[in-house]
C-alpha cells in the first residue's frame, strides 16, 4: 500500500507518517511547510504545495499517479479557534477549499479512500459533559463549521463517486510519541505554557469563570501517538465493512486547564502558578469524548493519562532549543 499524507510534516501527521513507515507502508507527504519541519520526516519523499491553491488539484493528482497512491490521510487546515472567528473567509478558503482540491485530484486517479482529520469543535457547546458521534452538531466558531462541513463533503463524494471515509474527531493532542515529534507550534495549551515559563513568565489561563468545578474550561487530553495509532486503526478499517463514517477519538475522560497546568508544574517542578486573563471567543466549557464507537467498530483504545501525556511534552520540549531549567 502507498499512502499520501496531506500535513505530514507538521505535528500529529509525523507521528502517522512514522507508524505508517515503521509498518512497512509506502509514504509520501504532501505539505506547505506553514507550520511543517521537514526533518520530522527523515527521507520521506516531501512535496511542498499548497493545496488551497488553484493549481492544487492538477499537482496533487501528478504526485498520486507518480507514487501510485491507494489512500489518503488528510490533516492539513487552519486550526486557532480565534483567529478563524476573526478571519472566517480565510478559514473557509483554506480548509474548505484545500479538501476539496484534495478530493478532486483523488476523483481524478480514482483513489477512494480518505482518513480526514475533524474536530471535536464540531460539537459546539453541547449540554452534555461527555459527547458521542451522535450529540447535536453545532459549532460555534467557523473553524468547528469548517470541519463540519468538511465531512459533509466527504458524504456527498460518497453517494456520488464511491469515496470510502473515516473522520476522526479529534479532542485535545498533546505530548510527544518520540521527543524530535514534540509540538513546536504555539498553538495548544501544553506548549503555551511551556513557552511562558521559558520567557520566565506565568502561564495565561483565559477565563476561570466558566460553569464548571474550578471555573476553568475542561478538555478531553490524547496522547499524540495514541491519535497516530487510531488512523492506522482506521486505515485499515476501511479494508472492511464499517458501519459508521464518523469517529471521536479521546479518553472519555476530562481535564480543565487548571489541572493540566498544575500536572506540568509536578512534571517539571516547575511553579506554574497562572495569570487569569478574560475568555477567548468560540471557546466551549467543556468537551469529553464518548469513545464507545471507536473501540467497538475499530479496537483502539487510548492508553495514555494526563501526567502520562504532560512528561512525554516535558521531555520533548526539554530535547528542544529552549531548554527550562527547573
Amino acid at each position: 500500500m502507498s499512502v499520501l499524507v496531506v500535513g505530514g510534516a507538521g505535528y500529529i501527521g509525523s507521528h502517522v507518517v512514522r507508524l505508517l513507515r515503521e509498518s512497512g507502508t509506502d509514504v509520501v507527504v504532501v505539505d506547505d511547510l506553514s507550520n511543517g519541519v521537514p526533518a520530522r520526516i527523515g527521507d520521506t519523499t516531501l512535496e511542498q504545495i499548497d493545496i488551497s491553491a488553484n493549481a492544487a488539484p492538477e499537482a496533487l493528482a501528478g504526485v498520486i499517479r507518480r507514487e501510485k497512491v491507494d489512500a489518503v490521510i488528510h490533516f492539513a487546515a487552519k486550526k486557532q479557534v480565534g483567529e478563524s472567528v476573526e478571519r472566517p473567509l480565510f478559514y473557509y478558503q483554506q480548509n474548505i477549499g484545500g479538501l476539496v482540491n484534495v478530493l478532486e485530484a483523488m476523483r481524478r486517479e480514482n483513489v477512494t479512500k480518505m482518513i480526514f482529520s475533524s474536530s471535536a469543535s464540531v460539537y459546539g457547546a453541547p449540554e452534555d459533559a461527555v459527547v458521542t458521534e451522535d450529540s447535536p452538531t453545532e459549532p460555534i466558531n467557523p473553524y468547528g463549521r469548517s470541519k463540519l462541513i468538511g465531512e459533509w463533503i466527504l458524504a456527498d463524494c460518497e453517494r456520488a463517486w464511491g469515496l470510502n471515509w473515516v473522520a476522526l474527531r479529534y479532542f485535545n493532542v498533546a505530548g510527544a510519541g518520540w521527543p524530535e515529534l514534540g509540538d513546536s507550534v504555539i498553538m495548544n495549551l501544553i506548549p503555551m505554557v511551556l513557552d511562558k515559563l521559558a520567557d520566565g513568565a506565568a502561564p495565561r489561563v483565559f477565563g476561570d469563570d466558566y460553569p464548571t468545578p474550578d471555573g476553568t474550561c475542561i478538555r478531553d487530553y490524547v496522547h499524540v501517538k495514541d491519535l497516530a495509532e487510531a488512523h492506522i486503526a482506521a486505515l485499515h478499517g476501511l479494508d472492511g465493512q464499517l458501519t459508521h463514517h464518523v469517529f471521536n477519538v479521546g479518553t472519555g475522560r476530562g481535564s480543565s486547564v487548571t489541572e493540566v497546568i498544575e500536572s506540568i508544574g509536578r512534571v517539571s517542578g516547575l511553579d506554574t502558578s497562572p495569570l487569569v486573563e478574560g475568555r477567548r471567543a468560540g471557546d466551549p466549557p467543556k468537551l469529553i469524548a464518548s469513545a464507545d464507537r471507536i473501540r467497538e467498530d475499530l479496537g483502539f483504545v487510548a492508553k495514555a493519562d494526563l501526567d502520562e501525556i504532560v512528561a512525554s511534552a516535558w521531555e520533548a520540549w526539554q530535547a528542544g532549543p529552549r531548554r527550562i531549567e527547573a
